[in-house]
């Protein structure tokens, strides 16, 4: 038997993150295993997810991975007994990457992974009309399967029984409980979406309370039997593996701590399959890099926010610039890129010191700059790479001198540069899944592999 189930929202901010987390919470405390997953390229939810369950949180995204790899990827870590994956939908149920196609929404993922979808809907102001609302994403696409609704933010018990008898009345869904309209577990935002979880001092009360509203307004036990499937073999080869004689004993530098802590759990699965060995540092309290590093990874995060406290590392700052100036091979992402420039600028004006490598400055924006799912074309080697990724940032990033480029990036009818190359750094904005175009890691750790040679 294998269980799992997808929670998605009629939209954004109907507090599905907040479900999900007591969701999860409970039926940890039941003693599941629960193996959690995010759709689309969201980094924030899956840190609530990894803080609730004890597990890493898995980015399932329809968009940039084709579906034979979404399936591998989700079925491999639903092998052992007592296993319960729960799937956190993104945005509303039906948007996904364009009109013309739902891929990237969480109804695709659903269909592709077979799974049961819970609804989460908002029942503030209204009775009737709750009714209609389900119906309306019930007939929507029929071969969406929403085997049930939980209602968040009730006021009351009453409010909910009437809400349940009109739902049920005009669909063939079970309503399986709700969340009572509570200020103790909502959570705060920022630019990029919720604030992160070693942000929030008092996350863990949050979670207990999350918990505690599930195992007493939901009917996890109706839920859990939603959840049920039949076994599934999973024939999925990772292209990974392939690689570990090759570059096995490669130490690859990779920041996490507050400041940078944007990264898909399965790059890190990639590199380890690989025969990598990931080694973690924080740039916010070591002086230096780890040694005998054969790479840098450089994910996203919120450098800016951590500003003054980075820069005051001097010795980090200058350990950093020193070594990529002698050849060490670089990978960064979006605040990767703004961390490696001279200077990063809030709004306010507050201007602080980030590693000078790459000779240009970054600076917050009031409005967002980029969003949305991208085609890249990676000059990194011979032939042009083919990658999928996705940008969301708050920033700009102005170069004071010509840095040559190695992406060409298009979205819709819009084409532009990024992928700032110097020496053997590749920085820019865009985040990249691995399993997208495996070739595009191999290019990166063959970059590493012959750096490694050229020192021995």
């Amino acid at each position: 038997m294998m269980d799992y189930f997808m929670l998605a929202g009629a939209s954004s901010n109907v507090g599905k993150t907040t479900v999900t987390m007591g969701i999860m919470a409970a039926f940890k405390k039941r003693g599941l295993k629960v193996k959690p997953f995010k759709t689309g390229p969201d980094y924030i939810d899956p840190m609530f997810h990894s803080f609730v369950t004890g597990a890493r949180s898995i980015n399932l995204d329809t968009w940039m991975l084709d579906e034979d790899t979404i399936r591998g990827l989700f079925y491999r870590r639903l092998k052992e007994a007592n296993d319960l994956g729960i799937i956190e939908g993104v945005m509303g149920l039906y948007d996904g990457h364009s009109l013309e196609s739902d891929v990237g929404s969480s109804a695709y993922l659903a269909k592709a992974v077979d799974a049961p979808t819970i609804l989460i809907i908002d029942g503030r102001g209204m009775s009737k009309s709750a009714a209609a609302l389900v119906k309306g994403y019930i007939d929507f696409d029929p071969e969406t399967k929403i085997a049930g609704v939980i209602i968040n933010r009730i006021s009351s018990n009453p409010h909910y029984q009437l809400l349940k008898e009109m739902i049920e009345a005009y669909n063939d869904v079970t309503c399986l409980g709700y969340f009572p309209d509570n200020p103790d577990i909502v959570m705060d935002s920022r630019h990029l979406g919720l604030v992160p979880v070693e942000e929030i001092p008092d996350f863990r009360e949050k979670v207990d309370k999350a918990g505690e509203l599930a195992e007493a307004h939901i009917d996890l036990d109706k839920l859990l039997e939603l959840s049920h499937h039949a076994d599934i073999t999973n024939h999925y080869s990772d292209p990974f593996s392939a690689w570990d004689k090759k570059y096995q004993g490669l130490r690859i530098g990779v920041p996490k701590d507050r400041a940078f802590n944007f990264y898909y759990e399965d790059n890190f699965r990639a590199l380890e399959n690989a025969g990598i060995e990931i080694v973690l540092f924080s740039p916010l309290n070591d002086k230096a890099l780890p040694e005998n590093l054969d790479g840098l990874y450089i994910g996203g995060g919120f450098p800016e926010v951590f500003g003054a406290e980075l820069a005051e590392n001097k010795t980090m700052l200058t350990d950093i610039k020193k070594q990529l100036e002698a050849g060490l091979p670089c990978y960064a992402e979006c605040g990767g890129l703004m961390y490696l420039t001279k200077s990063m600028t809030l709004n306010n004006g507050e201007t602080n010191e980030g590693v000078g490598f790459i000779d240009g400055e970054s600076h917050m924006t009031k409005h967002l700059q980029r969003f949305g799912y991208v085609n890249i074309c990676a000059y990194l080697r011979e032939k042009p790479i083919e990658i999928r990724g996705h940008e969301f940032h708050h920033s700009e990033v102005t170069i004071s001198e010509e840095i040559p480029t190695a992406y060409v990036i298009t979205k819709n009818s819009r084409t532009w540069t990024c992928g700032y190359r110097l020496k053997n750094v590749l920085a820019g904005y865009p985040h990249i899944h691995f399993y997208s175009n495996p070739s595009f890691l191999q290019a990166l750790l063959t970059s590493a592999l012959n750096h490694k040679e050229g020192r021995e």
